[in-house]
């Protein structure tokens, strides 16, 4: 079945879908709705939508259809009339199945027969010893000794671990050796790395990899780099609502249809890898000016350790309950993107990447659907590359449809609000930052000093 383009609108009593279907027999179509959930098909064309509040077909409900521009034009009543549908645009939500009711459990009757006093004795009298024993037990309201059991060791019949988004994932870079994928980090092992190995070698690779004069040269001359961070953003400038364009519907409509049963805490997780995520968009964004590049596509993958080591963030400090962000789970989260932005791209400044983090603030704050135009765009970069494209597979599909239908706006902003209050000091980089800077300076100034003798000479 085809999943035809469409789009949804409302007015006070009704839902409006508009499908692109051309070239059908309109007496064919078929549309079923059932509360929340509405279904049509039309042969090839198969679509099913989940809205956020009732629908019912009545006297008011039609369909009709446009052959000249093969247009479906579909008119549902809302139940509660003057109801405002929410979220409507996002078509990787409406997509999504509906989630399933949980049923209460269910009890079985093994045997009904009822047995006489004499049966019930000549039963007790053949109990073993330790039958016996938790028969008093009983008796005495279960008050037996107890011990705390000593944890399982985890289970794992298979040397493949899994990874990506939830870690759902596994089998894609089975073969990254023999590709010209040149930001994997674990080599072969990427299939069998553990969680802890994948972090241990990622901190590796980035102290062997941080180059002392490449930094001090950007530090003293700095000039590009000043007018990149004099750049603004448009999405952080844009103050209009976000209407997605018909290419990024198209790309929306492409996503899997997927329920994501995430628990709290790696739903928390989730936002904290979304955060590093926008970082290497926001960094080649602004580097390029929303001018991608060939080198585009590396530099993304490169900045993202949930890419090249497979290890996003994972907060050590959750405690359940409200989505509330500390400043210690922040500044883990992002040390390894500051790491990564002053180790790997063409401009290394500590200066830049403060002013990345602004701009991945300002995002987050206005809210899902600017955070999905701009995963889309990132997805794009990443899809139109031979070799990158499989981390596009393993995160931003899912990450895209996650986004639209579990992330929270209220969360979204208290996150944003969260990231503009933490500070990650050169200090806790690791490389001795503030020592290649002063370095750099008392140089800038010793030159300074000389040409200041030559011109007087």
């Amino acid at each position: 079945m085809i999943t035809p383009r469409f789009s949804c609108s409302q007015t006070e009593n009704a839902i409006i879908v508009s499908i692109h279907c051309p070239s059908i027999r309109a007496a064919d179509v078929e549309i079923n709705v059932d509360d929340t959930l509405v279904t049509i098909y039309v042969n090839p064309y198969f679509l099913r939508l989940n809205f956020s509040k009732t629908l019912v077909e009545d006297e008011n409900s039609s369909a009709n259809y446009d052959p000249s521009s093969g247009t479906l034009t579909i008119t549902l009543t809302k139940e509660n009339k003057g109801e405002t549908f929410d979220d409507l645009d996002l078509l990787a939500k409406l997509l999504a199945p509906r989630k399933p009711v949980q049923e209460p459990p269910l009890i079985e009757v093994l045997s009904s027969d009822i047995l006489s006093a004499d049966d019930l004795v000549e039963r007790t009298q053949a109990l073993s010893l330790e039958h016996q024993e938790l028969m008093q037990a009983a008796k005495n309201d279960w008050q037996l000794p107890q011990e705390v059991p000593s944890p399982l060791h985890p289970l794992n019949i298979s040397p493949q671990v899994r990874y990506g988004f939830l870690d759902l994932h596994s089998g894609y870079l089975k073969h990254a050796t023999n590709t010209e994928n040149e930001v994997n980090e674990l080599g072969d092992d990427a299939e069998v790395c553990s969680k802890a190995e994948r972090r241990s070698r990622r901190i590796k690779h980035e102290d062997g990899k941080f180059d002392e004069e490449h930094y001090m040269a950007d530090f003293i001359d700095d000039e590009y780099i000043q007018e990149l961070m004099a750049w603004k953003h448009p999405h952080v400038t844009d103050s209009n609502p976000v209407q997605y364009t018909e290419k990024e519907n198209m790309t929306m409509l492409g996503l899997p249809r997927k329920q994501y049963l995430a628990t709290d805490g790696q739903t928390h997780d989730l936002y904290l890898a979304l955060i590093t995520l926008l970082f290497s968009y926001i960094y080649d964004s602004r580097t390029t000016q929303c001018d991608p590049t060939p080198e585009s596509a590396w530099t993304i993958c490169n900045l993202t350790p949930a890419f090249t080591s497979l290890d996003p963030p994972h907060s050590d400090h959750y405690t359940g309950g409200p989505h509330v962000f500390s400043a210690t789970e922040l500044g883990e989260a992002l040390l390894p993107s500051y790491r990564r932005s002053l180790t790997f791209p063409l401009y290394r400044s500590f200066a830049l990447t403060e002013s990345c983090w602004r701009d991945v603030a300002s995002l987050i704050k206005k809210g899902k659907r600017m955070v999905t135009r701009c995963l889309l765009e990132m997805k794009d970069i990443l899809d139109h590359h031979d070799v990158y494209y499989v981390y596009s597979k393993i995160w931003l599909d899912d990450l895209c449809v996650w986004v639209q239908a579990d992330a929270d706006d209220e969360t979204l902003a208290v996150l944003g609000k969260s990231l503009t209050e933490v500070k990650v000091n050169r200090h806790s980089i690791g490389w001795g930052l503030q020592e290649i800077e002063k370095a750099a300076s008392q140089a800038l100034d010793r030159e300074t000093d000389s040409d200041d003798e030559e011109l007087d000479d």
